[in-house]
């Protein structure tokens, strides 16, 4: 699987690089700035890119303005976003091209390699990987006029652990409950929000898009 990673601290793209490389990616490049990426995106077109938000020359949203810039440009391109901080409008203008394939994790809440791994890798698939704090903080802004307030606290906190890339096995052992009490809040998520009959996987990665981006019109 090939990366495009953007992080300008040196010791932090290092290390990143290692460990990428340590599960088997390979790092077609590893830049520190918002030019260098958007040549990388552009040339290289990677399977997924793991991108900082804060990037020179402005070190604002240069390294998330670049990646929203190639997604336009190639939909789908799979972005996994590492930030120090939960930056709500960023956050739902990424997820709201409805394309899948995106994520957004706070840098101090990694906490091991198979949890980053897992992310790159499931984002790369098409999937979502979301912080809970990135998530928490979205859900804040919803509206009950919008689909998302007709659900349960229940199925609220279901679809967190959805939007978090979580499986009906590992939603049920996190909430204690069975698989089929998931299975059943999950399609009842679905009707509500008034998905279409498809491929689970891919009726779940709209659920988090529709989920999220009723935040970003209630906003």
């Amino acid at each position: 699987m090939r990366v495009v990673l953007a992080e300008d601290l040196f010791l932090l793209r290092d290390g990143l690089v290692r460990m990428l490389e340590a599960f088997g990616f390979e790092i077609v490049a590893a830049v520190e700035s918002g030019p260098e990426l958007t040549t990388a995106l552009a040339e290289l077109e990677p399977d997924v890119a793991v991108v900082d938000v804060r990037l020179p020359p402005s070190h604002t949203d240069e390294g998330l303005q670049c990646a929203l810039a190639a997604r336009r440009a190639r939909p789908g391109l799979p972005v996994l976003v590492l930030s120090q901080h939960v930056e709500q409008l960023y956050a739902r203008e990424l997820l709201a091209d409805g394309n899948g394939g995106v994520g957004y994790l706070l840098k101090d809440r990694v906490f091991d390699a198979e949890q980053f791994i897992d992310a790159v890798r499931r984002v790369a698939a098409g999937g979502t990987a979301m912080d809970p704090q990135v998530i928490s903080r979205l859900l804040s802004r919803h509206s009950r006029d919008e689909p998302i307030g007709g659900l349960t606290p229940r199925e609220r906190e279901v679809m967190e652990l959805v939007a978090q890339g979580r499986s009906n096995a590992a939603i049920a052992g996190q909430l204690f409950v069975t698989e089929r009490a998931v299975a059943k809040h999950t399609s009842n998520i679905f009707a509500k929000l008034d998905l279409p009959v498809s491929d689970d996987d891919n009726r779940r990665v709209l659920a988090v898009l529709a989920y999220l981006e009723g935040g970003r019109r209630s906003g």
